[in-house]
């Protein structure tokens, strides 16, 4: 368990970080690619986790030169990820350190997700009652890779950027932290993996 102890605030990224839920985005995007004939590449698209669906969508249109309705693109990956309605299980190694530091740290989560979904998420697992703030991609103007997400969340925490850490499980999360003036742990595969002494 990584010593938090000089920080004032834990900023958890929450899908593939806080909740196992990224194996259902990647068939809800296999099932968006093939309706809207996108040629399907899982590695790309889990390396796009933490990026608004928009998003994805838009760079799905550049890369294979289409111009699908980026709200219909949306609009249909939503649907297609609440069909499959898995049971979502709390990432064990991350909420043992929401557990250790409850009380001490503040905690809030910053996610690519849409509000809706992710406060529904986020109350499912009982995770909700544990932080302060949520900060999604509905919230912000710009979302990950940029800054933004993990800044407003210490901002709604009352604090700075040096006095957060952040939990991330993507290449692109990782780069939010960076951007946003954040030191970053990151969860691969559901464990938290300490940085080199």
């Amino acid at each position: 368990m990584p010593d938090l102890s000089r920080y004032k605030g834990i900023v958890f990224d929450m899908d593939g970080t806080l909740i196992d839920s990224m194996g259902s985005h990647a068939i809800a995007w296999q099932q968006t690619c093939e309706q809207f004939g996108y040629p399907f590449d899982g590695q790309y698209i889990h390396d796009l986790g933490g990026v608004p669906t928009r998003q994805i969508a838009q760079l799905l249109n550049e890369k294979h030169s289409m111009t699908h309705d980026l709200d219909e693109v949306a609009e249909f990956k939503r649907q297609a990820w609440l069909a499959l309605d898995e049971s979502l299980s709390v990432i064990q190694e991350t909420f043992d350190v929401m557990q250790r530091y409850k009380g001490t740290l503040r905690m809030g989560v910053g996610t690519g997700s849409e509000r809706e979904n992710a406060i529904r998420m986020l109350t499912e697992t009982g995770l909700l009652e544990h932080v302060e703030t949520v900060v999604t991609a509905s919230d912000v103007t710009h979302g990950k890779p940029h800054g933004e997400t993990f800044l407003t969340v210490a901002k709604n925490m009352g604090l700075t950027a040096e006095e957060c850490v952040v939990f991330e499980d993507t290449e692109i999360g990782r780069q939010a932290a960076e951007h946003a003036g954040m030191d970053c742990i990151m969860v691969i595969n559901g464990k938290i993996e300490l940085p080199a002494a």
